[in-house]
Parts: C-alpha cells; sequence; structure tokens
C-alpha cells in the first residue's frame, strides 16, 4: 500500500459494474409468495415500453428485455395474469407465448445474427425462478464462443451492448416482421 491508502497500481484492468448489486442483494425480487403488487412482472406492465424495456404487447402477454442479462437480446416472454405454474395457463395465454417465443427468436435473428438460442422456463424458486411468482419464459440468444472465464472466475458477465441499444434493435427488428 503506498501513502494514502490508495494502493499500488497492478496489471488488472476493473469492470465496474454497480447495477448488479441490486441483483447481488436481490433487491426487487418477488418471492415465492408474492401478490401482483410486489411483482416486478406486474409492475412492468404499467410503464411505458422505453422505461420497462418492453419488446412488444400482445393480448395477453408481452416481450421484454431481462434486466440481468445472460447474453445481448436475452428476453423474456410474460403472462399480464400474475400466475406462477404453467398449467394454470389459459389455452390463449399459452398459444401467445408459443407465438411471442417464436417472434423473439425472429426479431433477435434479424438484429444480431445469434447461431442459436436457449428457451425455457425456470418453474419454481428450487428451480431456479428468481421470480417464481410469475411465470415467465427466458429466450436467451447465443453465439459460438459467447461464454468465457468472466462469469466462473469474476462473478461477472461481460455485456457488450447496453440495455437501451439492445431495446432498440429489438424493437425495430420486431416491427418489421409485422
Amino acid at each position: 500500500m503506498t501513502q494514502g491508502g490508495v494502493g499500488a497500481p497492478d496489471a488488472w484492468q476493473r469492470l465496474w459494474t454497480p447495477h448488479r448489486m441490486a441483483y447481488i442483494k436481490q433487491e426487487g425480487k418477488a418471492g415465492p409468495e408474492a401478490t401482483a403488487g410486489e411483482c416486478p412482472f406486474c409492475q412492468i406492465i404499467t410503464m411505458d415500453d422505453v422505461e420497462g424495456l418492453v419488446i412488444a404487447r400482445g393480448a395477453t402477454v408481452y416481450a421484454v428485455l431481462n434486466l440481468y442479462p445472460y447474453n445481448p437480446g436475452h428476453l423474456m416472454v410474460v403472462p399480464y395474469r400474475h400466475v406462477a405454474d404453467y398449467p394454470d395457463l389459459t389455452i390463449e395465454e399459452t398459444t401467445e407465448l408459443a407465438t411471442f417465443t417464436q417472434q423473439a427468436m425472429l426479431a433477435a435473428r434479424r438484429a444480431a445474427a445469434p447461431h442459436g438460442f436457449n428457451i425455457g422456463i425456470n418453474q419454481g424458486s428450487v428451480a431456479g425462478a428468481g421470480i417464481a411468482a410469475h411465470l415467465h419464459q427466458h429466450v436467451v440468444p447465443r453465439w459460438g464462443g459467447d461464454a468465457n472465464f468472466m462469469p466462473v472466475v469474476g462473478g461477472t458477465k461481460v455485456l457488450p451492448q447496453l440495455l437501451a441499444e439492445t431495446h432498440t434493435l429489438l424493437v425495430e427488428a420486431w416491427k418489421q416482421l409485422s
């Protein structure tokens, strides 16, 4: 340590991601028994699309960027209705969830040309659902070589694009599909 407590320079570069502290502390996460008033997915539908990171709205579901994405373009398809269990979806919700998942893939392909996708629902908190009280399906674009040492060693995910930029690209790509 040098005087003043600053420390000696080293060869490491730092990637500061202070916004991730809310994720680490589980701020804004709704527990498994959360009501619609406590649920971030229920709150998003009251916001404008840019503020809420909404890509598209349907009759029973909407597509929204993940605030803590695994990869650029990671979005979720979410029913408007506060429902936790997949079998509790109506036929209309199930159909539109599937259609929006297809549209999400097409929009991501148009916007960013991913090589593949991870698609899935983590049903319940023990299965990895961060917000178990409100069902949501993940659509995660993947590219060859997109995984690296940062998440394992540094507990950090490096994303080459800001959410606002990703939002703009996906909204435009989604509109072009219509």
